[in-house]
């Protein structure tokens, strides 16, 4: 039986760091020729403070003008219960995507919250969902290491995996952050992540410098990966992980992964074409 890849592009991750402001209207225009690709899910913005993250104070009403005629479902970030509630309210949405560190340090610094504060923001996020028939996508973020020389181990990532698992949650995502797994690393928590909770749905959001992307698609692919989160170009980052961003996975090292490997899937490669180059336009 063949693998089916999953493939969520984040424009999203490569807009939120940007210092100019972009127009709604020119992030719309973005964003629809992304929905002609044939993406799975794209994360389209996210229901934050505007203070911290202006670039996506505007989700709402770029949201109103997409065209959702597609079979690709639309993600948005949330950080709090009044955030989810904002995001909950648009029909737009099929996903509600929350970021839990296990580093102490850093998730204080991406919500203003300790972990056990952040997890009890998860049942009143979750409970929402239910009642608003989204899903909710848990982002393990630290997930290969923790830059902060607090304690890191893969014991501590999956203490925090499996509490998760016992609300009932099964989407989630191992996020490298800062971009340090290795080629090894991967191999090592995802294959055992995805053994020891076969019943949970786990992707990978891996940041990564081009020259190291394909070698950890490989690796990815290899432990049994099929849901890859992707940025045109390898735009992207975290704003509030390090001074100096490290990009997502480039969308275009997973496609040409993929003809290598001669692995199926189903995007729209002259759609694509058009997306990436309007892609130049707006991170140029």
């Amino acid at each position: 039986m063949s693998r089916k890849i999953k493939i969520t592009e984040c424009p999203r991750d490569a807009m939120q760091g940007l210092a100019r402001l972009l127009p709604t209207e020119q992030k719309a225009a973005y964003v629809n020729s992304l929905m002609k690709v044939g993406f799975d899910i794209i994360d389209v913005g996210s229901f934050v403070s505007p203070k911290l993250v202006p670039q996506m104070a505007d989700t709402g009403n770029l949201l109103n003008l997409l065209n959702v005629d597609y079979d690709t479902s639309l993600l948005a970030i949330v950080l709090n219960q009044q955030g989810a509630i904002q995001a909950s309210s648009f029909d737009q949405l099929q996903i509600l995507g929350y970021p839990l560190s296990i580093s102490e340090i850093f998730q204080k610094k991406n919500s203003n919250k300790d972990i056990v504060s952040s997890i009890d923001v998860v049942d009143q996020i979750f409970n929402l969902c239910i009642q608003k028939n989204k899903q909710l996508l848990i982002y393990f973020s630290m997930a290969f290491g923790n830059p902060y020389n607090e304690k890191w181990d893969k014991d501590i990532l999956f203490t925090y995996i499996d509490k998760i698992k016992e609300k009932g949650i099964d989407l989630v995502s191992l996020a490298d952050t800062i971009g340090n797994s290795t080629q090894d690393s991967i191999r090592d928590i995802y294959l055992d992540a995805k053994n020891t909770f076969s019943e949970l749905d786990i992707g990978l959001h891996l940041h990564s410098s081009p020259d190291f992307a394909y070698n950890k698609i490989q690796a990815a692919w290899d432990a049994g990966c099929d849901r890859f989160d992707v940025a045109i170009s390898g735009y992207g980052g975290c704003p509030f992980a390090q001074d100096d961003l490290v990009g997502n996975i480039p969308t275009e090292k997973l496609i040409t992964f993929l003809a290598d490997k001669h692995i199926n899937h189903s995007l729209d490669l002259l759609a694509f074409e058009n997306a990436y180059n309007q892609s130049r336009d707006i991170f140029k």
